[in-house]
């Protein structure tokens, strides 16, 4: 089990945002969270990683009590997750492999030569193995969020959150993001996706939670 939630209540600055919620997150599950914008799926998200605490109910992430998580707890709990935003959050004065580099070093990764294998593999795994000294600015919108997925995937997490990745791209660049999820999905990771875009759902098959009205309702 990767997660689980029972009765969740989600709170922010005393506004409820969604309750009631319950569900479950297992392993190679492809997951959308749809719904309109500010119905809550990024609160959602949030609330997976430690970055919004569970107001009520019983909630456990990857084997942490997510209702009683304490701030030194969330870097181990970080480091087996994946996290892809819609505005990519690259540091703009560093090259490709130093913004990965950057989070191998933050997260434990003691050897250099460790550190330069490990960015190898994933830009190769998201197809951008000649772009390890070009800056963020010298990357399209698509290469970009290449880049994030790869920052996601270095610590090989056991599940990945990407809040509305395809968001700034086009069709194409957006089919491409799609896919390198769905391939990562394929492979064992869990993937649990915000989108307002059902088209990826009839693309790339999976599980649907739909916002509406304050709940989470599975489709």
């Amino acid at each position: 089990m990767i997660a689980k939630y029972e009765q969740v209540k989600i709170c922010q600055d005393e506004r409820t945002i969604l309750s009631d919620i319950s569900l479950e997150i297992v392993e190679g599950q492809f997951i959308y969270i749809l719904g309109e914008v500010g119905c809550g799926k990024t609160s959602l998200l949030k609330t997976i990683y430690g970055e919004l605490p569970i107001a009520e109910g019983e909630a456990s992430v990857l084997g942490y009590d997510m209702t009683a998580m304490r701030t030194r707890q969330l870097p181990k709990l970080r480091r087996q997750l994946g996290i892809v935003f819609q505005d990519f959050q690259l540091l703009r004065d560093r090259t490709v492999d130093e913004n990965l580099d950057f989070v191998l070093r933050a997260t434990g990764w003691k050897k250099k030569i460790d550190r330069e294998r490990r960015i190898i593999e994933v830009l190769e795994e998201v197809g951008l193995p000649d772009k390890t000294r070009h800056m963020p600015y010298e990357l399209s919108g698509g290469e970009q969020q290449r880049v994030c997925i790869a920052r996601a995937l270095l610590n090989k997490p056991k599940l990945l959150l990407a809040d509305e990745p395809t968001a700034n791209l086009d069709i194409e660049n957006g089919t491409r993001v799609m896919e390198l999820l769905n391939n990562i999905r394929q492979q064992g990771t869990s993937v649990v996706m915000t989108t307002h875009n059902e088209q990826w759902v009839k693309a790339f098959p999976g599980i649907i939670w739909r916002c509406r009205e304050g709940k989470i309702f599975i489709e």
